[in-house]
C-alpha cells in the first residue's frame, strides 16, 4: 500500500512542478508576477479562489472542530459563505481598482501610513497562516509514512517544496497550479463522502455512534462561541488580500464577478463534504491514536477508511490543498514586501529583472519563517483563530469602510489598524490575561479587538477632516 502512496504523491508533485516550471517562462515583468498579467479567465479565478480559500484551516482545524462538536463545526466555514454574498457586490469593484497589494488599496484610499501598518498586520496573519498550512502538510506526510517520516521532517518537506514552487513564478504559478488541485479535491470529496457515510450504517449508524449534540446547530458550544467561530472566518474573507489580489488579476470586471458565483457555490459543496467526513471519521474512529489528536480525523479516515487507490487520492488531495493555500498564502506577503516596501520606498526605479530577484528572495524569507512557527505551533486551531483575529479585526473594517463609506478618514483607518493589531496580540499574554475577570479571560480576541479598531474607526474619524473628493474618486461606482 505505501508504494500506491508514493506513486500518488509522486504524480502530484511532478505535476505541481510542472506546472510552476512552465508559468515561469511566462513571467517576464512585475505585473506577470506579482498578478499574472491581469490574464486569468473567470474559470481559472473560480478554481484559484476556492483552493486559496479551503486548506489546512478547514481540512485541519476545521475537522479537528467537527471531530469534537459534530455538524456544528458548519458555524466556522458559514462565515465565508456569508462574506461570498457580500463579495459578489465587492468584486468588480476591486477588479476596477486594479492594483497590486491590498496596502495600494490603502495608501489610494487613506494615507501612507495605513499602507505601513497595513502591511505590518498582513504580515503577521499570513506568514501565520502558512505555518499551520506546513504544520498540516508534515502531520500528513507522517501518517502516510510512519515509519520514516516524523512530523516535523515533513513539516520541513513540505516547506521546501512550497516555497521553491511558489518563488518560481508567483501568481501565474499559484493559480494554474490551483486549477489541478481544486478540481482533484472536489471530485474525490463527492465520491468518497457517501462511501463513507454508508461505511458508517447512514443517519442511522452516526445517531447510534455519536452523541446527540453532534446533530444539533451549536451542539456544545455555546452561541458566543459559535459565533468566534463564524466571526472570525467571516471578516477574514471580506478583507482577505489573496482573494484581492486575485482579483486584480481577473482579465475583466465581468470575469472577477462571474468567478465569485463559481466559487459560492464550490465552498458550499466542499465544506461542507469536508465537515461531513469529519463526523463520519469521529464515528468510525472514536479511539486510538486519532482521538488523541484529532485535526488528523481526514488524513487518518482517507488511510483507513477508504479503499487503498481511494484513500491515497483523497490524501494526496489533503497534500496537494496543504500545498495550495501555503503557496497563497506565502506568495501575498511577499507582494506585500516588494511592492509596499522594497519598490515604494528603497528601489521605486528598479528593473523588473531586479523586481523578480528581490521578489523571490522574500518568498524565501517569510517561508523560512512560517517553517520557524509551524515547528514550535502547538494547536493548528489556535494558530488559525489568532492569524484569522488579526486580519479581520485590524483590515476588514477599513477595507470595506474603503468601498462604502465616505466619511472614515485616513486616521480613523490607522486608528483602527493599530488598536485591532495590538489588542489581538496583547490579548493571550498571561501577563495581561492575569487582570481580566474570569469572563473575559475564557474569550477569544475576536470581539475584544473588533470593537477596539471598529470604536476608534469611528470616533478618530468624527475628530478629524473629512476625505478629499479624489480620494473618494476610485471607490465609486
Amino acid at each position: 500500500m505505501s508504494q500506491l502512496y508514493v506513486v500518488v504523491l509522486a504524480v502530484i508533485v511532478v505535476a505541481l512542478l510542472a506546472v510552476a516550471i512552465y508559468r515561469t517562462s511566462q513571467v517576464k515583468t512585475k505585473a506577470d508576477y506579482l498578478v499574472a498579467g491581469r490574464s486569468l479567465p473567470a474559470m481559472v479565478l473560480v478554481l484559484t479562489l476556492l483552493t486559496s480559500w479551503i486548506g489546512a484551516g478547514s481540512l485541519f482545524a476545521g475537522a479537528e472542530n467537527a471531530y469534537k462538536n459534530g455538524f456544528a463545526a458548519l458555524w466556522q466555514p458559514a462565515g465565508g459563505w456569508l462574506g461570498l454574498l457580500l463579495i459578489y457586490f465587492i468584486a468588480p469593484r476591486a477588479r476596477k481598482f486594479a492594483q497590486f497589494t491590498l496596502p495600494d488599496l490603502l495608501e489610494a484610499r487613506y494615507n501612507q501610513t495605513a499602507r505601513v501598518l497595513g502591511t505590518i498586520a498582513i504580515l503577521f496573519a499570513y506568514v501565520g497562516i502558512t505555518s499551520y498550512q506546513f504544520k498540516g502538510g508534515g502531520n500528513v506526510l507522517h501518517l502516510i509514512f510512519p515509519d520514516t517520516v516524523t512530523p516535523e521532517l515533513g513539516a520541513y518537506l513540505i516547506a521546501a517544496f512550497v516555497i521553491v514552487t511558489t518563488a518560481l513564478a508567483g501568481m501565474s504559478s499559484v493559480a494554474y497550479m490551483d486549477v489541478a488541485i481544486g478540481s482533484l479535491v472536489t471530485v474525490i470529496c463527492i465520491i468518497a463522502t457517501p462511501y463513507l457515510f454508508f461505511k458508517a450504517g447512514g443517519w442511522a449508524g452516526l445517531h447510534a455512534a455519536l452523541p446527540p449534540s453532534h446533530f444539533q446547530i451549536l451542539g456544545n458550544l455555546t452561541l458566543v462561541r459559535a459565533l468566534e467561530f463564524l466571526v472570525p472566518t467571516l471578516l477574514l474573507m471580506l478583507g482577505n488580500q489573496v482573494m484581492y489580489q486575485k482579483f486584480f488579476s481577473a482579465k475583466s470586471e465581468n470575469a472577477a464577478r462571474i468567478s465569485v458565483v463559481g466559487w459560492i457555490l464550490g465552498t458550499l459543496l466542499l465544506e461542507t463534504l469536508i465537515v461531513a467526513i469529519a463526523v463520519i471519521g469521529s464515528a468510525l474512529y472514536p479511539t486510538g491514536e486519532v482521538a488523541r489528536q484529532p485535526y488528523e480525523i481526514i488524513p487518518y479516515t482517507a488511510r483507513h477508511g477508504l479503499p487503498a487507490f481511494m484513500g491515497a487520492v483523497l490524501l494526496g488531495a489533503v497534500f496537494a490543498k496543504v500545498i495550495s493555500t501555503a503557496s497563497n498564502y506565502l506568495f501575498s506577503p511577499a507582494s506585500n514586501l516588494i511592492e509596499d516596501v522594497f519598490v515604494r520606498y528603497m528601489a521605486p526605479k528598479a528593473s523588473n529583472k531586479q523586481i523578480l530577484i528581490v521578489s523571490r528572495l522574500a518568498v524565501v524569507l517569510l517561508g523560512c519563517w512560517a517553517l520557524y512557527q509551524a515547528i514550535y505551533a502547538q494547536s493548528i486551531l489556535q494558530k488559525m483563530l489568532y492569524a484569522y483575529t488579526i486580519y479581520s479585526a485590524a483590515l476588514t473594517p477599513v477595507v470595506l469602510a474603503a468601498f462604502y463609506s465616505k466619511r472614515v478618514t485616513a486616521w480613523g483607518a490607522v486608528a483602527a489598524i493599530a488598536s485591532g493589531t495590538v489588542v489581538t496580540l496583547v490579548w493571550d499574554m498571561e501577563a495581561v490575561r492575569r487582570f481580566f475577570p474570569p469572563i473575559l479571560a475564557a474569550r477569544d480576541a475576536i470581539f475584544p479587538a473588533l470593537a477596539a479598531a471598529v470604536i476608534s474607526m469611528v470616533v478618530v474619524s468624527l475628530f478629524t477632516p473629512k476625505p478629499a473628493p479624489e480620494q473618494l474618486a476610485k471607490f465609486a461606482d
